[in-house]
């Protein structure tokens, strides 16, 4: 598990670090060598600079290759420096490494381009010799390794409209937020953390990974049965969207490691439709209203009998007793509940703080346009500090929020984790749905729910890359990752 940080606790790390008997001018000359010695360099090799730091780290790289015997030269944007940025130029390049500054100049005869233009506090948008520079950049062809982060994006939540798309990405000291958010996952070709020196001041975030997820895998003994490992009831569907709840069913039994028995809540005029694509599961049907789940508490009550988690919201819509159902569910049970879909619709129009009081652990899986529902946040400002904004919410309402996106946030107010598996492929109707039904499973019976919830998103992630491979991204569908989960949790148990 690898930590990752925010721009701003980077600075105070760096900044702590200087003061604490690490000179700025030695972690630069730390963060070339780095560079230099974790990528294999090859024929005419260009490092493009800017004006601040990074430029300094681009400047040792340059007289650390040109000592190597290297065909290195050095692209300025402007002839101006930062104070350490100048020690390095006048120390390494100036008179030593052949430099010139940008004036038009065409960039398709260099093999390898570092790319040391901007570093992770840039913010805004990209515009004059600096756009004309990086969209060069991208299309000259060459081999692309950016120095900490890819010059044009933010280093906080990895949106940038003009960037450079690099093959390799070396980050400097530690990962950060903006190396998986946004569009990193689009632009950033492999990402590459080396470590020199710098210590972390402000409590990190961490990238939950294979190993992490494998080490919660536990093994099943033969001395059991499917109530060792628990029900679970899936709630939803209705007459429009009958299929949410069979996609959450498809993933809750292909979980072999998580739930023993999954039970189906539907609408009884539903449930004909549902029934074909039930083999190991349960069907338990409920009364209706027009298509729609009507509240009647015994029902509710014999749905999650002796379940040790329910997810709801699933294809639910937003014609039944929605509000009802949630209501009662929450304060009647202390069970894992996961709310996601028409159920957070439907908390979004309920006080917050039902949340707050119920003895429920819960567990909210907006994207971010339901996210915005819920806060009352601007959907441009989740997108700009996605992070804080699902942290605050989760501390505020007691929840664990898990923010889907390209890279998947999990908080519960305290502690943050990322999730990078997932693909391009999952941008389809039905993603959410699978996430829930294996939330389910994962989430049975455990006391303390973050680490279970990272792995559940890290599940639906991997099979997603799975069914990708053996599809497309074009033609893959929410049900190929779900048929995909058996196939995952298979690899991590392996692994």
């Amino acid at each position: 598990m690898e930590e990752v940080v925010s721009v701003s606790n980077m600075r105070k790390s760096d900044a702590y670090t200087i003061e604490n008997g690490i000179p700025s001018l030695e972690l630069m000359h730390k963060a070339g060598l780095a560079i230099c010695r974790n990528v294999i360099w090859r024929g005419k090799i260009l490092i493009v600079c800017g004006t601040g730091n990074n430029a300094g780290d681009g400047y040792v790289l340059a007289g650390l290759l040109k000592k190597g015997r290297y065909d290195v030269s050095v692209m300025l944007l402007e002839k101006r420096f930062s104070k350490e940025g100048k020690f390095y130029f006048d120390e390494y390049v100036d008179g030593k490494v052949p430099y010139c500054v940008y004036k038009g100049n065409d960039l398709d005869q260099y093999d390898m381009i570092v790319d040391c233009i901007f570093g992770t506090g840039f913010k805004g948008e990209v515009t004059g010799i600096a756009k004309e520079v990086i969209e060069k950049i991208n299309s000259s062809g060459a081999y692309i390794v950016s120095a900490d982060i890819n010059s044009g994006l933010n280093g906080d939540n990895g949106l940038g409209d003009v960037c450079v798309i690099s093959d390799l990405t070396i980050s400097i000291g530690t990962l950060k937020s903006g190396h998986f958010l946004g569009r990193a996952k689009d632009v950033i070709g492999r990402v590459l953390n080396v470590k020199i020196g710098i210590d972390i001041v402000d409590k990190p975030y961490y990238l939950f990974e294979e190993d992490d997820a494998s080490s919660l895998l536990g093994k099943r003994d033969n001395y059991s049965n499917k109530g060792t490992y628990g029900y679970v009831t899936l709630i939803g569907g209705c007459t429009e969207f009958g299929g949410a709840v069979k996609l959450a069913n498809l993933s809750a039994c292909a979980l072999r490691s998580g739930c023993g028995v999954c039970r189906i809540a539907t609408p009884k005029s539903v449930c004909p439709s549902v029934m074909p694509y039930l083999l190991e599961s349960t069907l338990y049907p409920l009364s209706e209203n027009d298509g729609a789940i009507k509240f009647e508490e015994n029902e509710i009550q014999g749905a999650l009998k002796n379940v040790k988690s329910v997810a709801i919201g699933m294809g639910l819509g937003q014609r039944g007793d929605n509000e009802q159902i949630i209501e009662y569910i929450l304060n009647n049970y202390d069970i894992p509940v996961i709310i996601d879909a028409d159920g957070l619709n439907t908390l979004a129009k309920m006080d917050i703080n039902i949340l707050k009081n119920t003895k429920c652990k819960v567990v909210l899986t907006p994207h971010l346009k339901e996210f915005e529902r819920l806060t009352g946040v601007p959907l441009k400002e989740i997108e700009n500090n996605p992070i804080e904004h699902a942290k605050n919410y989760a501390y505020e309402t007691g929840t664990i929020v898990l923010l889907k996106g390209p890279t998947t946030i999990i908080t519960d107010g305290y502690e943050v984790y990322l999730t990078k598996t997932g693909c391009a492929g999952m941008a389809s109707a039905g993603s959410g749905d699978v996430l829930s039904g294996i939330l389910c499973a994962t989430c049975a019976g455990k006391e303390y729910l973050l680490p279970y919830v990272c792995l559940g998103a890290y599940i639906n992630g991997y099979a997603g890359e799975i069914a990708q491979k053996w599809l497309c991204d074009i033609s893959m569908l929410a049900s190929d990752t779900a048929k995909s989960v058996a196939l995952a949790v298979k690899a991590l148990r392996e692994s």
